[in-house]
């Protein structure tokens, strides 16, 4: 097996989970955060600064670095970390969620799915087998079954039929492996209770090295996602990890943790940053305000790192002068800041007290009013 998850310890207040995930190229405390490197890197820094930001997981996209520059000249410098020089380890997604986000280029049939180029109009085709092929030859470690991310307000049978259709796929994706990369099986479902159980129970059967929740925070209420979040808690299984696709704000990380979740991964936090908006110790800022013009502190006065030196008035300035310098700052504060929240949720699940650390967070953090 390429990976195998360790169970360590259940928080006695909350029930999460705190536990090792062993892959080839490293081992890592969960609960993790995982940065998005999209095209083989996080966008604006180096990686040496993403090592420095990150646990040492890191993400790739099949869709992009299929299109650009092509898997097979990934491939031709031994896959994703030989072609940015990332030494640590490496999850690819499948291309699915972009089949969910190009809704009017594309058309879904049991063979796969037609779409056209985003950019060029050239006419392209994904199918379950071509999408690990692709993944086999980025060389990430953990990749990702090829499937349907149904919107959040498609009806009971829209969602049944692309349900039954993903688990086809993910059936298909496992026979064509041929790597000993570890493939995870994605449940689907949309807001239905019985389908994602249905989802998780069939993935169960195929016996995946570890199963991603897909289909979540794409448009659904906070409220929605947590209730599938505890439905599928007790249905999944407590020796293999549990990766929520796409899901990186701090409230809902500390949610999903309490809710069993071992793994995160979202663009939002570096998006952000090359917007503007610092996350901190102290609740998030957005850096082109007006009351930061002569603000002499740090980006975040309650976390010490390389960029602890520059003052927000400074970073205020690079950002109103559109200088880059500015976006590579405050990408480095969000992702030191997930790196340290991440570590403060899981000293939390150790010492069985995850509950008053989510009360405390939330009021320093302005999530409670």
């Amino acid at each position: 097996m390429a990976i195998r998850y360790e169970l360590i310890h259940t928080c006695k207040q909350s029930g999460a989970r705190y536990g090792l995930l062993h892959t080839p190229h490293g081992t890592f405390e969960t609960p993790i955060f995982m940065p998005v490197g999209t095209l083989a890197t996080v966008k604006t820094l180096t990686p040496e600064e993403i090592k420095e930001v990150s646990d040492g997981l890191i993400l790739g996209n099949t869709y992009h670095l299929w299109l650009q520059p092509g898997e097979d000249i990934v491939a031709a410098h031994g896959g994703i970390r030989g072609f940015m020089h990332w030494d640590g380890a490496l999850l690819t997604d499948s291309g699915g969620f972009q089949v969910f986000s190009l809704t009017d280029m594309r058309k879904i049939k049991e063979e796969g799915v037609y779409f056209k180029h985003h950019k060029s109009g050239e006419s392209l085709f994904l199918s379950p087998e071509k999408a690990i092929e692709i993944q086999e030859k980025l060389g990430a470690d953990i990749i990702m079954s090829f499937d349907e991310c149904p919107p959040s307000d498609a009806t009971y049978a829209y969602t049944k039929d692309s349900l039954e259709r993903t688990l086809r796929w993910a059936k298909r994706g496992k026979d064509a492996l041929k790597s000993d990369q570890a493939l995870f099986g994605i449940v689907q479902g949309g807001l239905f209770e019985d389908l994602r159980t249905y989802s998780a129970e069939k993935l169960i059967e195929m016996d995946f090295p570890g199963y991603s929740i897909g289909g979540l925070s794409v448009g659904e209420s906070k409220k929605d996602m947590y209730r599938i979040l505890d439905h599928l808690n007790p249905v999944l299984p407590k020796d293999k990890p549990r990766y929520l696709m796409g899901v990186g704000s701090p409230d809902d990380i500390v949610e999903g943790v309490i809710r069993g979740v071992d793994m995160f991964d979202c663009v939002l936090p570096t998006r952000n940053a090359r917007h503007g908006t610092a996350l901190t110790t102290q609740g998030k800022i957005q850096i082109k305000n007006k009351q930061f013009e002569m603000d002499f502190s740090p980006l975040d006065p309650g976390l010490i790192t390389p960029i602890s030196k520059y003052t927000k008035s400074y970073v205020r300035h690079l950002f109103k002068a559109e200088e880059i310098l500015g976006m590579r700052i405050m990408t480095y504060q969000n992702l030191a800041f997930l790196k340290h929240l991440m570590k403060e949720i899981r000293q939390a699940i150790l010492e069985d007290r995850l509950l008053d650390y989510k009360k405390e967070f939330f009021k320093q953090y302005g999530y409670t009013k």
